[in-house]
This record gives structure tokens, C-alpha cells and sequence, in this order.
């Protein structure tokens, strides 16, 4: 008889950890025994979500919207987004190639499930969000990293994804503002991409959050794209799990069955508080955004006091990654060595591709007292551990 462990998928015991997020967990069994532990690690915004966009969801409550929804959301929301991008980016979508989704996880899956089958190749930058590859093993895709530097800006070079691409390569897959970097996509870059041939795929959930210059919808170079964006970081709405995908025509049908068939719709109240979200919550958000860049600019500094190395100060998102080389070999084993010691919790930057081995990434959604707080600890630590 085979052994219960030989019954497990493939996909499900080959698929790596997402270890952000074991770092945190093993922060909260600290917490549990009383340790007090900074986290540094999550990229989840510490604000409330705004009022009127509770009261909105609340309202939607009261009025019974607690039912199933067309499967690719409520027509207001659709007509909301396609709103949005016109008044942000001078782009018209059509509010028929919208689909809104659980989050904007499930929006990356139905968009890499609508185009790629075994075998073919995404290319993606290394640095990238942690998983993406993981989306792209557990559809047995085969994602393709292009290098990127941090003299560079951590910026995709054209001509080096036109060397990656092969006769499988079947899209590019961009982030800007990027996670972890923090960077933003130049214009003549998402240009050069989009001129490539291929679907660009568009993770643009942390759009809103810019301190320095201007993102770019992919939308407003190509029609040749999969626009992925939610309602977590721009309006803290983490915990109500909502994104949407806007994608070309030709696909909607096909994301729809898959989203019949493994997610229904989204839920009803909470699209009524995204409407709200993107209409009314302007000045709510440029505070969210103006608290943030605060704090970047004071973890920015205390860090390279601290002895970090950071060539291209991040734009947008909310994140810092710095070289922690001269402290370490392993992030991974780093950043358990921060949290053990110093009591904070920092993200390792293996967890964002091999390019990224021994740099750590310092999340700056936190007050601006927690966060020199612990920054004061990681000092002190360092201090002691290199004996000066």
C-alpha cells in the first residue's frame, strides 16, 4: 500500500514557501510568549480602510447585497474601473473587458490560465514579486528570469528580454512599481517591451503609491496586454479581497468559465465598497501617501547610517531593499537571525529570486515610531554582532 505522502500532488509538495510569510509567522509565535516584535516583513498598509468605503459596504449589507454576482462582477465596479483609467491614464477600457476578481491573486492565476499551457515560458525580472514563479510552476509553465541591477535602477533591459524570448515564450510579465524594488517602469522601457510582439502582463496593484515621478498603465503603449491591479494597497483593503484583471477581448469568455468554475464572483457588498473606493476617496489616500513617503525617506536614511548599501533610492510601492552583503551570505538565515536577536521581522531577499540573494527588504508600512524603533534595534544588534 503506498504511504499516504505518496498521494500528495506534485503541484501541492513541490510549490516553495512564500517565506515572507514564515517569517511572520514565527514573529506572531513570538508574540504569543510575550516578546515584542516590529514587523518590518509584510507589505500590508497599517491604515484603517477608509470610513466612507466601510460605510459604503456596510450599506450594501443592509441593503441585502449578500447574494452571488455575475461572475465577472457588478456592472457599477466595471464602469467604476473603466472610469478610473480614463481619468488616470487617458486610456479607454472597455467596462466588457473588465473582470473583477477575489483579490488580486486570483487575477494573476486566471490571467497566466487564460494564455499558457505546459510547457510554455513567461519572462519575468529577478528581482520579482516571490510568486509569480509559483503561478507560473503550479500552471507547469516554466518561468524565464532577466536579471536586473540595482545600478540599473532594477530596471528590465528591452534588449535583454529580447535574447530571453524563444519560440515558447509566450508573454512578459511587468511589475512597476515593483516589489520588491521599488521601482518604476520607465515610459521608453514599457514601450520598448510592448514593441516586443508579445502580451505584456501588468501587475499594477501598487499604482497610487508614487513619491518621485509617474507610473504608466501598460494600457497607454499596447492593447496587447493583461492589466492586474486590486484595492489592498492603494486603499488598505487587504482583508476584503478584491482585484480585477482588465484583459483583451478575446479572453474574457475564457477567464469567465474559470472563474465560474473556481472562485463564483467576488463578494457582492464588498464590490459596492470598491466603487467607492476608486470614486470618493482621493484626499484619504494622498494623506495614506503622503505618511508613507515619510517614512521611506527616514527608513531610507537610518538604514544607510546602519551601514546598508542602496544605490537607487525606491520611487514607489513601499518598500526598501537594501545590499546586506557585508553582514551576511544567507537573507534567509539573516532574517531569522534579526528576528531571534533583535526581535524585528525583515523580509530575506531569496525569497524574491536568486539576483536577489543578500539583500533584505524593510517594509515601511508601519507607524513612524515602530519603525525607529526598530531600526534602533538593528543597529544595536549589528553593533554587538561585529563586536564595535
Amino acid at each position: 500500500m503506498n504511504s499516504l505522502l505518496e498521494n500528495i500532488s506534485h503541484r501541492s509538495r513541490d510549490i516553495s514557501p512564500f517565506l515572507v510569510m514564515d517569517v511572520l509567522e514565527k514573529a506572531l509565535e513570538m508574540s504569543k510568549v510575550g516578546t515584542d516584535v516590529i514587523h518590518l516583513e509584510v507589505g500590508e498598509p497599517d491604515f484603517d480602510t477608509p470610513t466612507n468605503v466601510v460605510e459604503a459596504g456596510i450599506t450594501a449589507l443592509k441593503q441585502g447585497k449578500t447574494h452571488y454576482t455575475s461572475s465577472i462582477g457588478i456592472p457599477d465596479l466595471r464602469c467604476a474601473i473603466s472610469d478610473y483609467h480614463r481619468l488616470t491614464y487617458n486610456v479607454d477600457v472597455d467596462p466588457g473587458n473588465v473582470i473583477v476578481t477575489s483579490g488580486s491573486s486570483p487575477a494573476i492565476f486566471l490571467a497566466l490560465a487564460s494564455i499558457l499551457n505546459a510547457g510554455d515560458e513567461v519572462i519575468l525580472s529577478d528581482p520579482h514579486y516571490a510568486c509569480y514563479p509559483n503561478f507560473l510552476n503550479f500552471l507547469e509553465a516554466v518561468p524565464v528570469f532577466v536579471p536586473v541591477h540595482p545600478e540599473d535602477k532594477f530596471e528590465l533591459d528591452p534588449d535583454s528580454v529580447k535574447r530571453s524570448i524563444t519560440k515558447k515564450t509566450k508573454a512578459i510579465m511587468i511589475n512597476s512599481p515593483s516589489n520588491p524594488t521599488g521601482t518604476i517602469l520607465e515610459p521608453a522601457t514599457m514601450k520598448q517591451l510592448s514593441e516586443l510582439g508579445l502580451p505584456i502582463i501588468s501587475d499594477e496593484i501598487y499604482h497610487g503609491l508614487v513619491y518621485e515621478g509617474e507610473e504608466h498603465c501598460i494600457l497607454e503603449f499596447t492593447d496587447n496586454a493583461f492589466v492586474l491591479n486590486g484595492f489592498s494597497k492603494l486603499y488598505a483593503m487587504t482583508g476584503w479581497r478584491l482585484g480585477y484583471v482588465i484583459s483583451r477581448p478575446e479572453f474574457v469568455r475564457p477567464i469567465q468559465k474559470m472563474s465560474q468554475n473556481f472562485f463564483i464572483s467576488a463578494a457582492d457588498f464588498i464590490q459596492y465598497a470598491g466603487v467607492e473606493a476608486l470614486r470618493n476617496t482621493s484626499a484619504q489616500t494622498n494623506k495614506m501617501k503622503q505618511i508613507f513617503n515619510e517614512r521611506r525617506l527616514v527608513m531610507l536614511r537610518r538604514l544607510r547610517d546602519i551601514g546598508f548599501e542602496i544605490k537607487h533610492d525606491p520611487i514607489g510601492a513601499f518598500y526598501v531593499l537594501c545590499d546586506a552583503r557585508r553582514f551576511c551570505t544567507s537573507s534567509y538565515d539573516f532574517a531569522f537571525e534579526i528576528l531571534r536577536e533583535a526581535h524585528v521581522g525583515v523580509a530575506p531577499g531569496i525569497d524574491f529570486g536568486k539576483n536577489c540573494e543578500g539583500f533584505m527588504r524593510f517594509s515601511y508600512t508601519n507607524s513612524m515610531e515602530n519603525i525607529l524603533e526598530a531600526l534602533d534595534r538593528l543597529e544595536n544588534f549589528l553593533k554587538k554582532r561585529v563586536g564595535t
